[in-house]
């Protein structure tokens, strides 16, 4: 399969997973599962957008305009009077706004008169008929404020607290299991090994626990396989045991003597659905279900193996969370190297993005992990285009970019 073929491939495998009511306050970067109707009007009230003095429009006739203050009314407070001819209240911001009002002076364009009878010298009236926050102008009873399908910001979330909407449905984020293998991959415990030259240390599972947190999901670690079968089945065997929805796995799925996911799968019930895909890096993935999970296999380079999350688990998991776009949008660039290829497979090749201008990270292989912690973009290099002329117009997916879309654009 070509890249964007196995993406929707997977994703058509996967649904949104069963809604959960969380507190407000928990429910930061969920989607909401349901449409959120207002209750109430907001603001409930005509209230002042000043600091300053309600009165009647009718008596700003002319600048220097004296009218008895008959009230003051503070944030929290309603009026106990109308206003009426040549009248004033004293209101604040957020205030409700007195009947017979239509206007807020504010503060600043009044002054006390000579006198201290109890009035207010409105010194400039360029605010007839302003300052004033209707009921209902941002939110009406009845409305449908936020659809489901939204995911929620603190912008939604300070709506939904607006409306008193303390308690929200939406899609639970899925728990991923992932799992790394092979004898010379060790956890960052036996330190003096690695730093010895005996083994290498387990970066895939530090980059897995990150990606899968960034896509707001929640990151279960299965630990280390060895490269024998056993070891594999009893590892695997955690993603059921702590209840995951999806299993990733690194590592183990080419074609190597000690290559065992396959056949591990196969042995414990699981339906393989896809194996390879047309691209560099990353060609060796797998998809299919074990035991009701879906399982991604990815390849165990560090470059791979973030490559592959990008384009295959990220949407994935996005899917399960109930969001309606789940891949990340490409932008057009301009190459500002010559580039030269290998295999006529479709490249993704780590960029810096600036100014709509693209330039690797520097040497570009599948065990470079550098190469990717200083890229901001994957540059998408076509399957039939085995060298790049500096100044071509290519297409680059933006990493962490928060726009999306509803097809594989890769």
């Amino acid at each position: 399969m070509t890249p964007a073929e196995a993406a929707q491939f997977i994703i058509s495998h996967v649904q949104p997973l069963p809604p959960v009511q969380l507190p407000l306050r928990d429910a930061l970067d969920t989607v909401l599962a349901e449409d959120i109707t207002s209750p109430i009007d907001l603001p409930p009230w005509d209230n002042s957008a000043m600091d300053g003095y309600a009165v009647r429009s009718e008596d700003l006739r002319a600048n220097n305009t004296d009218l008895q203050v008959i009230e003051s009314v503070p944030a929290g407070h309603f009026p106990t009077k109308a206003v009426g001819p040549r009248q004033a209240i004293r209101i604040f911001t957020g205030a409700p706004l007195p009947n017979g009002a239509d206007t807020v002076i504010r503060q600043e364009d009044t002054a006390a008169p000579q006198s201290s009878d109890g009035t207010v010298t409105i010194t400039n009236a360029r605010d007839a008929r302003k300052n004033v926050r209707r009921r209902g102008e941002d939110i009406t009873r009845g409305t449908v404020v936020l659809t489901r399908g939204t995911e929620l910001g603190p912008a939604q979330l300070g709506v939904l607290a607006s409306i008193a909407h303390d308690h929200i449905t939406v899609y639970r984020s899925p728990r991923v299991a992932y799992l790394g293998s092979g004898d010379e991959i060790v956890d960052l415990d036996r330190r003096d090994e690695i730093l010895a030259g005996k083994k290498i240390a387990s970066s895939n599972s530090y980059t897995l626990d990150g990606l899968i947190r960034r896509a707001g999901a929640v990151p279960v670690s299965l630990g280390i396989a060895r490269d024998t079968k056993e070891s594999l089945r009893e590892h695997i065997e955690g993603a059921q045991k702590k209840q995951a929805d999806l299993l990733v796995t690194t590592a183990g799925v080419s074609v190597g003597e000690h290559d065992f996911v396959r056949d591990v799968l196969q042995e414990m019930g699981g339906e393989l659905k896809l194996w390879r895909i047309a691209m560099r890096p990353g060609a060796p993935v797998g998809f299919g279900m074990i035991g009701g999970i879906p399982w991604v296999g990815l390849p165990g380079n560090p470059v791979s193996t973030m490559v592959t999350f990008e384009l295959f688990v990220r949407p994935a998991i996005r899917r399960m969370e109930g969001h309606a776009l789940p891949y990340r949008r490409t932008v057009p660039v301009v190459v500002r190297e010559p580039v030269t290829l290998g295999p006529r497979l479709r490249h993704f090749l780590r960029v810096i993005v600036e100014n709509g201008e693209a330039r690797l990270t520097g040497p570009q292989g599948s065990g470079i992990l550098t190469s990717m912690a200083l890229a901001n973009a994957l540059l998408i290099i076509p399957a039939d285009t085995p060298a790049v002329a500096a100044g071509t117009e290519l297409q680059a997916l933006i990493l962490d970019d928060p726009r999306h879309v509803a097809e594989a654009p890769f």
